[in-house]
């Protein structure tokens, strides 16, 4: 019996001890596979997880990318960790991250983002030139006539002229094109709106796209902040008083490509639905994409008596009550003298 016993004992202790082993085995193989810094192909890492990938597909991905992860091991820890699901997009992975850490990052959606700005006072031309070069856009709509492009962003208007809001846009590497155009779309629908229902009750446009033409012209007549409220004066002025606008930039962005630099007399004298010399009223569509400060400037405008305005040569304009008193500033700054 008392032999029995001491066997007894000795298969217990001796099963106890397998277990600790056992487990001291699986617990270092756990540390190794999970708690372990990742070994990289390279002290930083640019990654994708492709969309729609499982966790499965995800811990390959990585594994062919550089990246030291076992894919089935990947696969089981996003399994029964719990947490949300793994985001596609391109990462930085980073010399000392542990496979617990990469899950984290992915389920968090960290991911590397791009940018792109487009420029107060740009045409449409311009944008979409800038969006067609950047080398994370995925390209959809390259060379597209304007009415497929409209189509494409949901818009009614009958020109894509300064419809885009000018901003820096921050996206995911390989976003389509369409979803910036979108984004830029959107935005200066909500930056119009804004600024015509806090427009001036006076002001003689009849619609926030007139506003929106009205403050393109803005844009490019001048690039002050203090004297952006002035210009938007003398155009609401002229407007009130049925007299043309006489606005170069319109005449040459009616021009398009025979514009070669310098805007002569004769260009003036050249009928076409953009030049503000020989028609009245505003021009039929934006001539370029009006930034915020230009949009409120033609919404409120500056109370002035002011009906006409020269470049001084230094950014900044002059402005006059009378043709008289303009034509002697045109003078003064033409001819490269002061004023008095």
């Amino acid at each position: 019996m008392t032999v029995e016993k001491g066997g007894r004992r000795r298969w217990l202790w001796g099963g106890l001890l397998a277990f600790a082993v056992l487990f001291a085995v699986v617990a270092a193989t756990a540390w190794w596979v999970y708690v372990r810094p990742l070994p990289l192909a390279a002290s930083s890492l640019e990654v994708e997880v492709p969309r729609g990938a499982s966790a499965l597909e995800a811990g390959r991905h990585l594994a062919r990318q550089g990246v030291g992860v076992e894919p089935y091991a990947f696969y089981l820890l996003a399994r029964f960790s719990g947490g949300g699901p793994i985001i596609a997009g391109y990462y930085r992975v980073e010399h000392g991250l542990t496979m617990s850490a990469l899950l984290d990052l992915l389920r968090r959606g960290e991911r590397i983002l791009e940018t792109i700005t487009i420029v107060e006072g740009w045409t449409l031309a311009q944008m979409r030139s800038a969006i067609d070069r950047h080398p994370w856009v995925e390209k959809t709509l390259v060379g597209v006539d304007e009415q497929t492009l409209l189509s494409a962003i949901g818009a009614e208007e009958a020109l894509p002229e300064g419809l885009f809001f000018p901003d820096t846009y921050v996206f995911d590497r390989k976003t389509t094109d369409l979803v910036l155009y979108r984004m830029a779309y959107r935005k200066m629908q909500e930056e119009l709106l804004a600024a015509w229902q806090a427009r001036d009750p006076e002001l003689p446009l009849a619609s926030p796209y007139e506003l929106l033409i009205l403050a393109s012209i803005i844009e490019k007549e001048t690039g002050r902040s203090d004297e952006r409220g002035k210009v938007a004066s003398v155009f609401v002025n002229r407007l009130r008083r049925n007299m043309p606008l006489q606005t170069d930039p319109t005449v040459i962005y009616g021009m398009g490509d025979s514009f070669e630099g310098k805007l002569l007399r004769r260009h003036l004298r050249e009928d076409h639905s953009y030049n503000t010399y020989t028609r009245g009223g505003l021009p039929p569509s934006p001539i370029c994409l009006p930034g915020r400060e230009s949009l409120w400037a033609a919404a409120r405008p500056e109370k002035t008596d002011f009906f006409y305005f020269v470049a001084r040569g230094d950014g900044s304009s002059e402005f006059s009550r009378t043709l008289e008193e303009h034509n002697r500033a045109v003078a003064r700054w033409r001819r490269g003298r002061s004023a008095p």
